[in-house]
């Protein structure tokens, strides 16, 4: 796994995001108290293979070696309170994997969880998934995100309690250490921002975020955003929850539409239940809604 202090973050104003999307740290913040050792850092980064799922804005947030394909969102498509209704539950996950043929092992590892030694301890010593190097957590997940027989075990699970599982992989521990209501991602063209813009109560109640850098802000910008430059991530990431009220609606921008998309999806990770990534970002919003807006 990378660590945020080996990533250069000036490669992210890019316009288009880099081969591997690895760019956002999956931070782990539970509704729930977890023990100190369930936690992952704000500093802490997964590599998600950009050719093991669709390049999209459905990325997971767990090694991609259990991915299913997931259907793409319609870009046109805003976020709605029908697809709030079928919103379902999200599991943080913790495993181990082992060899099929090393069911000794597995039952080993099974007892000694059994009796209380952390199942997250016993991954970084056996497992031989990448998600070792993260005491193997692999974050929030989904229904449609696992492979059928892992998913199966994962939402049939008794929170804290460890169970085990075989896939096509080999023999996994997992255990569920907390569960909350899926978020929701969704894109919001131009146009409709425009018309809720002029609306004085959704500029009180709605969250807006803009994500490029202040050179760029300075050249275009929008009345009610609030700038957080991807490049000084470490320094606003940590603090996100604090700032912001992940019950609200957030809406996030940038130039073109695509830095805002992975920051969009780090929110989820947080626990931000709405949130909106502009298409097209502000470039099509001069273009297509106010032409007085400068493009670069």
């Amino acid at each position: 796994m990378l660590r945020a202090s080996s990533i250069h973050l000036s490669s992210f104003g890019c316009r288009f995001p880099p081969p591997i999307f690895a760019l956002l740290p999956a931070l782990i913040l539970p509704s729930s108290p977890l023990p100190k050792s369930h936690r992952r850092t704000a500093h802490s980064l997964p590599i998600l293979r950009r050719n093991s799922l669709p390049f999209s804005s459905n990325f997971c947030w767990f090694p991609a070696m259990y991915a299913q394909p997931r259907t793409t969102f319609n870009a046109k498509a805003s976020f709605s309170s029908s697809s709030s209704s079928e919103a379902g539950r999200e599991l943080l996950v913790q495993h181990l994997l082992v060899k099929e043929d090393d069911q000794k092992l597995l039952l080993e590892l099974q007892k000694r969880a059994a009796e209380g030694e952390d199942l997250s301890d016993l991954a970084v010593e056996h497992s031989i998934c990448p998600s070792k190097e993260e005491g193997g957590m692999l974050g929030w997940v989904r229904k449609g995100q696992m492979v059928p027989e892992f998913e199966e075990a994962a939402f049939n699970a008794p929170i804290n309690k460890v169970v085990r599982c075989k896939t096509k992989f080999g023999w996994h521990l997992l255990q569920v250490l907390s569960e909350r209501e899926e978020s929701v991602l969704a894109y919001i063209q131009p146009s409709e921002l425009h018309e809720k813009m002029q609306d004085p109560s959704f500029l009180e109640e709605a969250q807006l975020i803009d994500v490029r850098e202040p050179d760029e802000v300075a050249i275009a910008s929008l009345p009610g955003f609030k700038v957080l430059p991807l490049r000084q991530f470490g320094s606003w990431g940590p603090e996100i929850t604090t700032k912001f009220d992940p019950q609200k609606d957030t809406y996030v921008m940038c130039h073109h539409g695509m830095r805002s998309l992975q920051v969009a999806q780090w929110l989820q990770t947080q626990g931000f239940q709405k949130v909106f990534n502009v298409t097209g970002g502000i470039h099509e919003y001069a273009v297509k809604v106010d032409p007085s807006i400068p493009t670069y």
